[in-house]
């Protein structure tokens, strides 16, 4: 067995528990304004992953046109907010 440090270790860890998603929707609640702004976030209700999915909930219907329209660019700056490949598709609703 060689050493680990406590960063690896920990992310080794979250690679292989069943709390990978419950953690990653925190990471994303936490930086949802920075990767959408301030607007958008402050109409965002719900925010989850499930399964590589991840499903945004708003009640305002302008807003999620607007989101439908930009599922790919959200995938993709919320992958790179992840640091990994987690989000595989979006749902607005």
């Amino acid at each position: 067995m060689g050493e680990y440090s406590m960063g690896d270790a920990l992310k080794h860890f979250m690679r292989h528990s069943r709390m990978k998603g419950s953690m990653q929707a925190l990471q994303i609640e936490d930086v949802w304004e920075q990767i959408m702004g301030k607007t958008i976030a402050k109409y965002t209700e719900k925010i989850q992953i499930y399964g590589g999915t991840l499903y945004i909930n708003t009640n305002v219907a302008p807003l999620k046109q607007e989101l439908l329209y930009q599922k790919d660019q959200i995938r993709e700056r919320v992958n790179e907010a992840l640091g990994e490949n987690t989000v595989k598709e979006v749902v607005i609703r």
